[in-house]
């Protein structure tokens, strides 16, 4: 593709993740653009080669909550709309809970263990699982101002 006709399929392709002003991310530079703009753009980018799997590499990291969210979301609706497997790959077992079937614990490059995430995270058979759970159980409480 060329000239018209690449730009309007760049155009298209911010637009199906829901970028706002995709003529002006188009001209814009990098440190114009915020963190979740270029996250998007980067997933237009990948979505662009219309993959059968899309390897998400801490898709929300150094996102706001609410932007992190709208990314989720933003995830789940073009997986479901390709027919399109994730592999998600993320720190944040809270993340993970909410948007995996599965989870597959890794330590030092192998895995410790790996099932539904439900199981895997409700109740951990690895000790090393176990010692992440609870610390971000742990952390989730310090940070809940809320609780006394």
């Amino acid at each position: 593709m060329k000239g018209r006709s690449l730009r309007a399929a760049v155009i298209e392709a911010l637009e199906r993740v829901r970028l706002p002003e995709p003529g002006r991310i188009v001209r814009a530079f990098p440190h114009e653009i915020s963190g979740g703009q270029r996250q998007r753009v980067a997933l237009a980018m990948a979505l662009a080669c219309e993959p059968s799997l899309l390897i998400a590499d801490e898709p929300t990291t150094a996102l706001d909550v609410s932007v992190q969210a709208g990314m989720l979301q933003l995830l789940d609706v073009l997986v479901r709309e390709r027919e399109m497997a994730v592999l998600f790959v993320s720190h944040d077992l809270a993340v993970v809970a909410q948007v995996t079937d599965r989870a597959l614990v890794m330590k030092d490059g192998r895995a410790v263990e790996e099932g539904p995430v439900l199981d895997v995270i409700g109740a951990p058979r690895a000790e090393y699982t176990r010692t992440l759970v609870a610390g971000a159980r742990k952390l989730g409480r310090a940070l809940d101002l809320r609780s006394p």
